[in-house]
């Protein structure tokens, strides 16, 4: 099944260096494209793509924002969106993940990684570029938020406390499976259990929730 893709920056140099990159590969197809957040929002409603990818500074509409109107709390059908930017502390990050972006790379992370997070977002996963998970989620472990962060409807086992850690960290499915040795699918069904005990719809809320809730020091 192709893999259909909306991209938006605000830079026609970049969205034409994804577009090549993304359509290089078998089963990817960019089926549109978008300058502004607002355009975005827009050609995401009217084509239902199964990724989009969106820059975070954008004119009229940023992709905080375009992300909260596409797969924000109480949007029926979200879209999966994953978010590229330039670290730099940028603290609009960590608004995307919050506004429920289901992933983010940086601008520099290759295409293989590209690749991996669309196909990662398509198959209802998320990606966090492992090698910026810690550093830019624990720029704001420690801010202020305006409401708490919501505690499990039930306590979570010893075992879904080192899956948490372990998600927060970035590391893969395979990845988890093969440092906590358990099965594939025992990793999918701790997840399920974590995401259903802390109200996240996927791993990025998940790994938020665990520096939220001071379960990762710096």
């Amino acid at each position: 099944m192709t893999i259909r893709v909306l991209v938006a920056d605000d830079q026609e140099l970049v969205r034409t260096g994804l577009r090549m990159i993304l359509e290089a590969q078998p089963g990817i197809e960019v089926v549109g494209e978008a300058a502004d957040g607002a355009r975005a929002v827009q050609l995401a409603q009217q084509l239902r793509p199964d990724v989009c990818l969106f820059d975070i500074r954008m004119p009229r509409m940023d992709g905080i924002e375009a992300t909260r109107r596409l797969a924000g709390r109480g949007v029926s059908d979200p879209l999966a969106i994953i978010v590229i930017t330039t670290f730099d502390l940028d603290e609009y990050v960590y608004g995307a993940l919050k506004a429920g972006a289901r992933g983010f790379l940086l601008k520099d992370a290759g295409p293989e990684l590209l690749v991996q997070a669309i196909r990662a977002a398509a198959s209802g996963d998320a990606l966090i570029a492992p090698r910026v998970t810690a550093r830019l989620l624990q720029q704001f472990a420690d801010l202020d938020t305006s409401t708490a962060p919501l505690q499990p409807v039930e306590a979570l086992t010893e075992r879904e406390e080192e899956v948490l850690l372990t998600v927060a960290r970035g590391r893969t499915n395979e990845e988890i499976a093969q440092e906590l040795h358990i099965s594939l699918s025992t990793v999918k069904s701790h997840l399920a259990s974590l995401m259903g005990k802390i109200g996240a719809r996927n791993r990025v809320e998940i790994a938020v929730w665990a520096y939220e809730t001071k379960r990762v020091g710096r």
